[in-house]
């Protein structure tokens, strides 16, 4: 009998955007092959004994992507608001009590307003970097959305706000991890499954090609960190590099089937 709760985990795709090699890599391929970006949310799903869906048990968002507006401000459509995406997984945003916050770029911060009872986990690191002094170099502050920051301040102010410092269990079966390298208090997300522990890189690693290769995504704090992080990560997986998701890899929703009928394409299961 298993011991850790199991969950059920899935990818939603909410925009894409296309993009070549010498824009998402550091050392890009000479060749300059298509890298195409998609854009996800996750939610792991808590399962009973017999693998349904365990009756009361509350689903746990991990970010919550970008919106409309900011889409058109950056040059990226977005398909689907990702609030209303989870809906075609029964999951209503306005009743999401936990949202894991990976780390605060735009699209993973973005539409915070759309879980108004939400308490936002998120690295002690992570803001202090969006708030401390490396904000006033556009290098690192580019990929942020000031609104997105005001807005977790004022998540702190009243009091939906956890902060983490490191690795910690969120609750049995599903934990963080800080990884850093992309930015400074990036954090990933380790679940257990039916098939093992899943790790929801997110942007600690885009691309499969990144934890697989150690190589280097194009938007870095810490080069070091970023391939410590690799490491990290494949230890988290115990060694089972295809139980580690990265955050932005279009291959994602080809590798995995939809989370249901209808749904191919934007919604896979990952578990």
């Amino acid at each position: 009998m298993r011991s850790t709760p199991i969950y059920e985990v899935h990818a939603v795709k909410y925009a894409h955007l296309p993009r070549k090699a010498w824009e998402v890599q550091i050392n890009p391929d000479p060749h300059d092959a298509d890298f195409p970006m998609d854009y996800f949310v996750w939610v792991a799903i808590p399962l009973d004994a017999e693998g349904q869906r365990e009756i009361g048990a509350k689903p746990i968002v991990i970010d919550t992507g970008f919106n409309a507006q900011v889409g058109k401000k950056r040059g990226r459509e977005v398909r689907k608001n990702p609030a209303d995406l989870l809906g075609e997984l029964g999951i209503d945003a306005n009743e999401v009590e936990d949202v894991i916050v990976t780390h605060l770029h735009y699209d993973h911060i973005g539409n915070w307003d759309r879980f108004p009872k939400a308490r936002f986990h998120l690295q002690d690191k992570e803001m202090q970097f969006a708030t401390g002094r490396h904000m006033c170099k556009g290098t690192f502050r580019h990929a942020y959305e000031c609104d997105d920051i005001v807005g977790m301040v004022r998540a702190l102010y009243g009091n939906r706000v956890v902060f983490h410092d490191g690795d910690e269990e969120i609750q049995p079966g599903l934990s963080v991890h800080l990884i850093g390298g992309h930015t400074m208090g990036i954090q990933s997300v380790r679940v257990m499954t039916r098939n093992g522990w899943l790790v929801l890189a997110s942007d600690a690693s885009h691309y499969f090609w990144g934890v697989n290769n150690d190589k280097l995504f194009s938007i870095v704090y810490s080069v070091a960190d970023m391939l410590a992080g690799y490491d990290k990560l494949r230890k988290l997986a115990e060694g089972r590099t295809e139980m580690i998701i990265p955050g932005h890899d279009a291959e994602v929703t080809k590798r995995f089937p939809a989370s249901r009928k209808g749904l191919e394409g934007v919604s896979v299961r990952l578990d």
